[in-house]
Order: structure tokens, then sequence, then C-alpha cells
């Protein structure tokens, strides 16, 4: 194990190059030119001496550095007390990233208590004010529960402020981030993101060297069909706040939707440093987990070892109440080993995976479903009952908290696991009636941003099991269904080229084998598949 983790840490000392100098804390904060601050304009009615400073906190909030930017606004305090717009900084620094689902109770007792200061200190312009009492419908009440309403009203006091004070080019980048964060994951138009995106771009055009507005566009653009339009925003905004560690992930969203692996490898070992330097937990686990999802579809499983490995050494350190990658990094506890077991097809070690109780369900779900699944997959349906029980009682957690998106994502996970169980039990056309169901399902959601993808998606497995089932040109369907959605997965390209070799489709079944070889072709480890695939093409 320990020479796994140094082999982890220097391949990420080499990818970094310079980039890998471990920074002085104060100094990363300090310097605006690495944080892209030179570039943001945030008027404010505070001593002019604060000016810099404060553009520095909001840069730091725009590549969600949250505590960073904590720091620095009391740091602006510390010279006038009377900036109240600085404790809006603060409020909305603990309300973080805007897509890590539900806040805790000691998460909006923290952005609380910033807004009641806010309101209670100097005298604020109208335009700050509008501001403050914007941040202050996002903790209007301290129920999770009612996180939506609160959402909702927080976008409809930004467009407030927006048609106010039409000059404001930060109000316009926080209102975006606003619509976004509300946009749902059932609606197909993308009607939120593409209106988000139709202010960022213009925005962006006029100053591309903007951290928020690469990242926010980033964001807007996370989805399949949209997610080329990202590009450009992913392929710079690193170099815009090189310090920053959720700038050096950032882009990692956009080289996962459309299969650019390498590239989602090189930002994120950049990332986990960065964040390993600042001691950010949560950012670094964050950074790992889509490094392990690049990895695995690399076939490089040795290197993905060492990550898991580093993730499950952090699992102490992960606090769910700090400011910060929180949730996404107790996200990732769970996800990292599911994903490494899943992904390599070791059911085995999934039936066997560990169980750690979560404060959020679908973390813990996320164990209970790969369980599930290996057990059944391994020819063991009948010790699946027990984790298809938790699955069944984490949805309720989630119904219970109102959360619908992760009451949703549990039931998909509960049904794919149930249809496998069916399925080894040789109840063969409920199975496959069972699954089939799960993936339309699914195909009417999509990820969470705090994933590079699900552990195993419904229609990629859907194909499987019709593999197995002997229906060769439907799984083929199936593969090729999960490869418009999510390109160059590793499992859908093998099943691809073993749906078509068995429908007796050689032509089909060579490309996609090439294709195979070609995303693996820098794989550290020797699996069946690439066995075969170099096999069938030597023919």
């Amino acid at each position: 194990m320990v020479r796994r983790l140094q082999a982890l840490t220097l391949l990420i000392a080499l990818t970094l190059g310079h980039h890998a100098t471990a920074q002085d804390h104060n100094q990363s904060t300090q310097d605006a030119s690495q944080v892209g601050s030179a570039n943001v304009d945030f008027r404010t009615s505070c001593t002019a001496a604060t000016s810099d400073d404060f553009n520095r906190a909001v840069a730091l909030m725009h590549s969600f550095w949250f505590a960073e930017a904590i720091d620095v606004f009391n740091g602006v305090l510390a010279v006038d007390e009377n900036c109240a717009i600085a404790h809006w900084g603060i409020a909305l620094s603990h309300w973080g990233n805007p897509f890590a689902g539900q806040r805790n109770a000691r998460q909006l007792e923290r952005g609380q208590a910033a807004v009641t200061l806010a309101q209670g200190t100097g005298s604020p312009t109208p335009r700050e004010t509008a501001y403050i009492g914007a941040v202050a419908e996002l903790f209007a009440d301290n129920q999770p529960a009612n996180q939506s309403q609160r959402t909702l009203a927080y976008e409809n006091a930004m467009r407030d402020l927006t048609d106010n004070y039409p000059e404001d080019m930060e109000g316009k980048i926080f209102y975006a981030l606003a619509i976004n964060q509300n946009a749902q994951a059932s609606d197909k138009t993308y009607a939120n993101q593409l209106k988000a995106a139709a202010i960022l771009e213009p925005l962006f055009e006029q100053h591309p060297d903007h951290p928020g507005l690469a990242h926010y566009i980033i964001h807007a653009f996370d989805h399949p069909p949209l997610a080329e339009r990202a590009l450009n925003a992913a392929q710079v905004y690193a170099s815009l706040a090189p310090d920053a560690p959720h700038a050096l992930h950032m882009p990692s969203h956009t080289f996962t939707r459309v299969g650019m692996w390498q590239e989602s490898v090189g930002t994120n070992l950049r990332a986990a440093q960065a964040a390993r330097n600042d001691n950010d937990v949560g950012s670094e686990l964050h950074a790992l987990d889509y490094l392990t999802y690049a990895y695995l579809q690399m076939g490089q499983d040795r290197a993905t070892a060492g990550v898991v490995e580093r993730a499950l050494s952090l699992t102490e350190q992960v606090n769910i109440t700090a400011v910060g990658a929180t949730q996404a990094g107790a996200f990732a506890i769970a996800a990292i080993p599911a994903r490494y077991a899943l992904e390599r097809e070791d059911f085995n070690a999934a039936a066997n995976l560990a169980v750690n109780p979560a404060d959020t369900p679908h973390t813990q779900a996320m164990t209970h479903f790969a369980r599930a699944v290996g057990a059944a997959r391994s020819a063991h349906p009948d010790a699946a009952a027990a984790d298809i029980e938790m699955l069944a009682a984490l949805k309720q957690r989630a119904e219970d908290n109102r959360d619908a998106y992760w009451t949703e994502q549990i039931d998909i996970q509960l049904q794919v696991a149930k249809a496998w169980v069916t399925f080894a039990q040789g109840d063969h056309d409920q199975g496959l009636a069972q699954l089939r169901e799960a993936a339309e399902i699914e195909d009417g959601t999509d990820k969470s941003a705090v994933s590079p993808g699900p552990l195993a998606p419904a229609r990629e497995l859907l194909g499987m099991m019709l593999l197995a089932a002997g229906h060769p040109e439907l799984a083929l369907t199936e593969f090729k269904a999960t490869m418009q959605k999510e390109p160059n997965r590793f499992l859908a390209l093998k099943g691809a080229a073993q749906a078509a070799h068995d429908a007796g489709d050689t032509e089909a079944a060579h490309g996609y084998y090439q294709d195979l070889l070609r995303v693996a072709e820098t794989a550290d480890s020797d699996r069946p598949a690439l066995q075969r695939a170099r096999a069938y093409l030597a023919r």
C-alpha cells in the first residue's frame, strides 16, 4: 500500500511540473494573479483601501474556494468594520457550492448569523442592500427540506437586482449561477441552463479572463447534448485561477462529458495536489473521484488502486459541517471504491464493500447498490436482500427530507439491483423488464454535478443483461445509446464489441475493439476485454 501511495504522489508531482510546488497558503490568497481577481470588479461603498481585497474575495468565491474567501472578507472587515457587503460575501460563502445538494443545519446557522450581521452593519447602498436581501433568502429558515423554495426566492431577488442595476456585471454573473442552481434534472429542454448561458456567454466574449464566467459556463453546459459548447471555457479556466483547487478540477466536468480521459486525468491530478497543499480534504476527494472515473475508462487499474488507497486514508478527515467541498468529499469516499469494483467487473469485491454510514442517504446508498449488484452478478442473489432493504430505507429517508432528486436516484439504484437479483434467480424476462424500466427513468434525469457519472449506467447494464440472455442485437442498441450519452466508456465499448461479434457483424466488432484499444492505449492492466480486443484484431 505504501509503495502505491508513493507512486501516486510521484505521478502527481510529475504531472504538475512547476504547478506542483507547494505554496504558502497566505501567498496564494494574497497574490491577485493566482485566483483571477485582477479581472473581477465588484464595486462597494467600503473604504477604498479594501477594494483589491474585496475583489480577491469575490474571485475566490467564483472558484468555490469558500473558506479562503471568508478569511479575506474578514480581513476587509478588520480594515472597515462598517463594510456590510463583506458580511454578504461571508453568508454566500457559507452557502457554498450551489450544486452541492441540501445544506445541513450547521451550515444554515452560520449563513443566518452572517446575514444578521450584514443587515445590522453600517450604511450599505441600495444596491448593496439588494445583495444582502437576496442572500438572506437562502437562509430564510433553518429547515433543509425547504431548500428549493429558498433557492427560487434567491433567484428572483437576483433577477430584481440585475433589473435595477443593469450595469452590474457581477450581479449578472451571480444571477446566472442562481438560475442554473434551480435547473431540474428532468428538464431535457435545459431551459435554465440555456437561460444562464445566454447571460454568461456574451460577457465571456468581452471578458475572457474572468474566472467566474468560465466556471459557470462549464456548469451551464454540463450535460451530454451541450457539453461541447463548454470546451473553450474548460480549456482556459484552470489558467485563470491556477492556485484554486476547484478551478483546476472544473474543466474535467466537460472532459468527462466528451470522453477526453487524459485531459481529465491531467487537470484532476493538479487539482488534487493543490487541494492537498491547502489541506482541503473535500476538494481533494472530489478531484480523486473524477480521477478514478477517468483512469478506469483508460484501463489504468494500477493507477486507480493508488487513488483508492489515498481516498480511504482521508476517510477520518472528512468533516461534513466544514466550509467547502464537504458533501463532495463524503460522496467520493463512498463512490471511489464502488467504482473501482464495478468498472473492473470485480463483483466479489463489490459484494463485500465496507459500509460507512453517511449523513446524506444518497451517499450511503452507493455502497449498498454496488454490494447488491455485486452479489447478484457473482451468483449469490440471495445475499443481496439486506442491501436491497437498506436501499429502500435510504430512499425513504431522502423522501422524508423532501429531496426529490436523490429520492429518484436511489430509486433507480433500487430498481436496478432488484432487476439483477431477479435475473440471477432465473426469471430473465422479468429481470430485463425491470432493468429496462429503470433505464428509461434514468434517461429522464441526469447525473449530479458532484459525480462524474453513475456507478453503472442503467442502459449499459441493460446491454450486459441482454448479452447474458442471448440477445446480442438488442444489446448492441443499448450500448450504442449509452455511448451517445457517455462517449468512450470502457465497458460500453467492450459490450458493443462483444454484442456485434455475437450478432455476426464482424466489421462493427472490429471497429469497437479498435476504439477500445484507442481509449485504453495507456492501460497499465491487462483486463480480459483488452486481451480479447488484441486477439480479435490480430485475426
